[in-house]
């Protein structure tokens, strides 16, 4: 018990873990889902610390469920796949709790794609029942929709690599050598599997384009973009320097000439924040003028900045430059490690601040 109020924790759908306040009616009162995803090989202890950090400071408001149904091994099998998996479980998890209004997700590393492909999956539109309504629509009443019979409020990733992991520095621990990265690139699926084809952008299913770039579309049923644009807010959490896995242009979605220099720390309250941004939606015209004088080598990569650009983001960029465990960049931006004094708690704090309910 911490400041008079108490977290509980039990096992729900998949075997996933349901965090919410103890209080009488703690675990049925609030009507706000925060679903949080793990990354790569991870499982639902990941974000233990994070999920009770937003139950203690929210008790009343919100119901936190960490994901099982892509623990371990199961994340090898494919954005697509887990993506798939994510939205039954969501939607087994709505069934048990029908007092739920609202939807958020917070997503660590690929957990942030599976994410991005899940509310593809599970996003309907309000006024798609008129088609003719449809081509007059404003890009505000395009976006109205429900994420499975939800409010789509908060959408949040924690050093995700929305560009892939093929571009030059975008996996660093290679060290941005062209050699190293491009022989990754062949040999990915080796070691990741299907998910490594679809981080490096090597997949072709049926002589379709690679997952990711069908992803920034909406594509056939799977309405990827409309269903980014109907939250509230999208936020980017990436890590500027020690994380040698995700890169900081793949996970902030900006081109090299974009990536912002940062100060010390912006806040006592949060000092391994460093930078913070909010983008504008781009429209078409303007993301193929930015093509055409950008020097980005790889187009496709381009072409995802593009048309995520096309949605606001609110783009907060962190640095462990000053901690002892700066190396582990990419587990500390969640708090995987726990410790008497967690790293990267300030993180968690930030985004509870900034949360909306």
């Amino acid at each position: 018990m911490r400041n008079g109020r108490t977290v509980c924790s039990s096992e729900s759908v998949n075997g996933g873990q349901d965090v919410y306040s103890c209080k009488e009616s703690g675990a049925s009162s609030p009507d706000h889902l925060v679903v949080m995803v793990h990354g790569i090989l991870g499982s639902t202890t990941d974000w233990k610390f994070a999920a009770e950090q937003f139950v203690m400071a929210l008790p009343d408001k919100v119901f936190v469920h960490c994901s099982a149904s892509n623990m371990a091994i199961l994340t090898l099998d494919g954005v697509d796949v887990m993506g798939e998996r994510l939205a039954e479980e969501v939607l087994e998890l709505i069934k048990e709790k029908p007092g739920l209004r609202k939807i958020s997700f917070i997503a660590h590393s690929v957990g942030g794609l599976v994410a991005r492909y899940t509310i593809g999956r599970l996003y309907r539109s309000t006024r798609r029942q008129n088609t003719e309504e449809l081509s007059t629509d404003t890009p505000e009443e395009v976006s109205k929709g429900t994420i499975a019979g939800l409010e789509p409020m908060n959408f949040i990733t924690v050093a995700t690599p929305h560009l892939g992991s093929r571009g030059n520095k975008q996996v660093p621990f290679l060290f941005g050598v062209t050699a190293f990265e491009k022989v990754a690139g062949h040999v990915i699926h080796l070691i990741f599997r299907r998910t490594g084809r679809h981080l490096f952008l090597r997949d072709d299913d049926e002589g379709k384009p690679p997952l990711l770039r069908r992803m920034v579309e909406d594509d056939g049923e799977l309405l990827f973009m409309s269903a980014l644009r109907s939250f509230k807010r999208r936020v980017t959490y990436s890590n500027v320097a020690y994380d040698h896995i995700v890169g900081w242009r793949t996970s902030c979605i900006r081109r090299n000439n974009e990536l912002p220099k940062w100060e010390e720390s912006l806040n006592k309250k949060y000092p391994h924040i460093v930078y913070e941004e909010r983008c504008k939606a781009c429209d078409g015209e303007q993301g193929e003028s930015i093509v055409m004088e950008d020097d980005c080598q790889d187009k496709l990569e381009e072409e995802l900045v593009t048309f995520l650009s096309r949605v606001p983001w609110e783009k907060v960029d962190v640095s462990f430059h000053t901690s002892r465990m700066k190396f582990a960049a990419h587990s500390i931006i969640q708090v995987k490690v726990q410790s008497v004094h967690s790293e990267g708690a300030d993180v968690i704090q930030h985004m509870i601040d900034h949360f909306l309910l």
